[in-house]
């Protein structure tokens, strides 16, 4: 498992540290019970399925063991910002219930107030992350198992949690226009997450991508 220096940056440190120490005085249970996701007593470990590939995260110590999936890269053991995620997953969220639609990120919950904060992190890095390489962003969804759509010029949507779909679509720079991108999650995201935590979805699932784009 890669090994994290969280002194280097206290943004990510001191959140993770704080929910670290939420964690470990967790009921196992009641978190298994909340979000109805297996939890075998014999090695003290939940199964979470992210982005399609399944983890088994053990209680209190919170160590991260994956099953293998068809693409090699498992961003809960290399990315901070995931582990910040799947931490309040087990500690705030709840089942996902059905849902009826998406909506962009300024629609849910205190969208407003963190919308520039998204804009910048998510929006705009994956437009001119992945706006002028259509193909690399089809091959990405592809190898992730994504439902392809019909929005853009190339869009495509991802089960974050188990019930919780993100849709992401971008449309080609020209001469003339920047790239651009959007960016859609189910409004059951209005239930099982802040506005906080879907900014960082968009920073993990943005970050897999660009991991994957050094393979395709």
């Amino acid at each position: 498992m890669t090994e994290f220096n969280y002194r280097k940056d206290s943004k990510e440190q001191m959140p993770y540290e704080h929910y670290m120490e939420l964690y470990k005085k967790a009921d196992p249970q009641e978190i298994c019970s909340r979000l109805e996701i297996p939890y075998d007593e014999s090695t003290h470990s939940f199964a979470v399925k992210l982005l399609g590939t399944v983890y088994h995260v053990t209680w209190p110590d919170y160590e991260i063991t994956h099953e293998e999936n068809d693409y090699g890269y498992y961003p809960l053991e290399d990315m901070i910002y995931a582990k910040i995620l799947v931490l309040r997953y087990l500690l705030e969220s709840k089942k996902a219930i059905r849902f009826a639609d998406f909506k962009t990120f300024r629609e849910l919950p205190w969208g407003e107030v963190y919308q520039q904060q998204f804009h910048g992190r998510c929006i705009l890095r994956l437009a001119y992350g992945f706006g002028n390489k259509p193909e690399q962003f089809k091959k990405i969804g592809e190898s992730l198992g994504g439902i392809p759509l019909k929005y853009g010029d190339v869009s495509f949507e991802l089960e974050l949690f188990d019930g919780y779909r993100v849709r992401f679509i971008i449309w080609e720079g020209d001469e003339e226009f920047p790239p651009s991108s959007q960016i859609l999650f189910s409004d059951n995201f209005a239930d099982g997450f802040s506005a906080e935590d879907r900014v960082v979805t968009g920073d993990v699932c943005i970050g897999t991508f660009k991991a994957l784009s050094k393979t395709l």
